[in-house]
């Protein structure tokens, strides 16, 4: 009977008007959007006619991710110098896809990456493999947006449950997809970008302007001894907790993130023999480990499908690789300023170290602009409002593009193409909708579930699966013209779902869903393997392709001269407009 009132008097008014303000501001331009969309090409492929900036802004928008807005700065302050990787790869990754991907895809003309797969290679039966890991890797995107979601209400209304939060804002998401389909989403996202940048830049402007500047504080993490040049009441690093890593592994190459498994292997060992382990096996399984992530986010980028379906909707494969290039600038910037919320939160809140789940350091970039209240008043209040606003904004720019990608191959190529080919736009645009309920309702439960994983973790799960699966067939059916069906379905099955095997076991281990500490303390490097299992997974799904291609080298589609021309000659030479039209009347 107390909770509620409870509740009333502890919710931060700053913080809850910039979130609502923000929620409500997303559900109006999803109304408003809506009433735009009006043809099948709208809610699929927002009929094609995004202009280089806006979509540049919208895929920004969408790509960052609570991964990105919290998930990077929990990391890098619980894991410190390991976690870079991932904003830095995460970066880089649209470099591939500017150089390989993004111009051939949109010349081919498709509406999901299904299509492109049939179309290649002549299979509906292909349609359907390529179908699977559209859902998979959507899924377990999905996962860490809901993670970021519960924690971000739960911040927002404390003694609030997590799943809560998790089922408020899946509900919202759902209403506008299902209301506003691409064309819908294309508005909010490419908003929410500049909104995501203005709420992560101007409180670390404010902090650094306050407690000095970043170097500063990054060198309090130095010796572990006070450096007496900083001596200040500014640049007093609080005492961490026992949880907390060490300042030496903390700022090392090799820290937490990287070692953890041949640390657990070592602590199963007599003392005496522990460091003689590390010292030897401790470099090179860090070094596997870390080459491992890089390949999974580098290549992963190359084949997340929400995101490469946002390449249809430009005009044309020039206008793609232009917004690709827009692209990675727009993000690499934002990336500057998540790991300097890591810094901070390590020196002003360790505190945070010693939580859990949606308690823990995913938290910090919402929870660090509040020290100012001590000096401030509310200032600090506003700026952690600005934070939650733009965390709402991440996680539901991103959830949006998910729900559209995994929707649309249900409406479209499940529906539409394999269970009612005759069927008609406006029957396929009704089932878009109760598909974006179905969809929205399973990723809130599987949301419901993760809680003690970190967000950025699953995040890069996520990738590894894309790495796997999705950019072996689009990089090498763009650019091999001896692949066949069954060599792309053979090398995308099998990397895609022993890597989807590989990460499903590990996760399942850390929720203690079932128990495996002890195995995983005696095989250290299947762990790595299976953890991160891109570096294995990636040449081996690309190996099997050319081996299988070649073993069925008769069964190469007979028109895949004019397919590699339609993929890389310029538009204005018309090949892809006369290749739509063929490929539409032999289905």
């Amino acid at each position: 009977m107390h909770s509620l009132p409870l509740l009333a008097f502890t919710v931060d008014p700053w913080i809850l008007g910039f979130s609502f303000i923000t929620v409500a501001a997303t559900i109006y331009m999803g109304f408003w959007s809506a009433r735009k969309s009006k043809t099948a090409s709208d809610f699929f492929v927002a009929g094609r006619s995004v202009s280089v900036g806006w979509n540049a802004s919208a895929i920004s928008g969408e790509y960052l991710s609570a991964a990105s807005f919290m998930g990077v700065a929990g990391m890098v302050m619980s894991s410190g110098y390991d976690a870079l990787w991932y904003p830095v790869c995460y970066a880089c990754g649209y470099l591939f896809l500017l150089l390989f991907i993004a111009g051939p895809l949109r010349r081919f003309g498709a509406y999901t990456i299904p299509d492109f797969a049939e179309g290649r290679f002549d299979s509906p039966v292909f349609r359907k493999i390529a179908l699977v890991f559209v859902l998979f890797i959507g899924l377990f995107y999905t996962m860490p947006q809901m993670k970021g979601a519960g924690t971000t209400l739960a911040y927002i209304f404390p003694g609030l449950p997590y799943w809560a939060g998790v089922v408020l804002v899946g509900a919202v998401i759902t209403l506008n997809v299902a209301l506003g389909g691409m064309k819908g989403i294309t508005l909010v996202q490419a908003v929410q970008y500049w909104a995501k940048m203005f709420a992560i830049s101007v409180p670390i402007f404010v902090l650094l302007a306050v407690y000095g500047p970043y170097g500063k504080n990054l060198e309090l993490n130095g010796t572990g001894a006070p450096p007496t040049a900083l001596q200040n009441a500014n640049l007093q690093r609080k005492v961490l907790p026992e949880k907390a890593p060490k300042d030496e592994s903390w700022i090392s190459p090799f820290g937490p993130l990287t070692t953890k498994a041949i640390k657990a292997a070592a602590a199963t060992l007599p003392a005496a023999e522990q460091k003689g382990y590390l010292d030897k096996y401790q470099k090179p399984f860090s070094l596997l480990y870390t080459y491992s992530l890089i390949i999974a986010l580098v290549c992963g980028t190359a084949g997340l499908p929400h995101i490469l379906v946002r390449f249809y909707t430009n005009p044309d494969g020039v206008a793609a690789k232009r917004t690709t290039m827009w692209v990675m600038i727009l993000i690499g910037v934002f990336y500057v300023f998540p790991p300097v919320f890591g810094v901070l939160g390590r020196n002003f809140l360790p505190e945070l170290y010693a939580g859990t789940g949606a308690k823990g350091t995913d938290k910090i970039v919402l929870e660090l602009p509040r020290i100012l209240n001590a000096r401030f008043g509310v200032l600090g209040s506003v700026l952690s409002g600005i934070t939650c606003a733009g965390a709402f904004a991440a996680f539901m720019s991103t959830f949006s593009g998910l729900l559209v990608s995994m929707t649309g191959a249900l409406a479209h190529d499940v529906y539409g193409r394999i269970l009612r080919p005759k069927s008609t736009p406006v029957e396929r645009m009704r089932m878009f909708k109760w598909c974006a309920v179905i969809v929205g309702a399973v990723a809130v439960l599987l949301g419901m579930q993760v809680e003690p994983l970190q967000i950025n973790f699953m995040v890069g799960q996520a990738f590894a699966i894309a790495a796997a699966s999705y950019f072996p067939l689009l990089f090498m059916s763009a650019w091999w013209r001896g692949m066949t069906m069954k060599g792309a379905a053979t090398g995308m099955l099998t990397g895609g779902m022993l890597a989807l095997a590989g990460i499903t076991l590990t996760s399942f281990s850390d929720l203690k869903w079932i128990e495996m500490s002890a195995f995983w303390a005696a095989h250290p490097l299947f762990r790595i393997l299976c953890e991160q299992p891109a570096i294995w997974a990636v040449p081996l799904a690309i190996t099997l392709m050319v081996i299988v291609s070649k073993l069925t080298s008769r069964e190469v589609p007979a028109d895949v001269r004019m397919k590699m021309l339609v993929l890389h000659a310029p538009e204005k030479l018309g090949l892809k407009q006369e290749y739509i039209q063929e490929h539409q009347q032999a289905h």
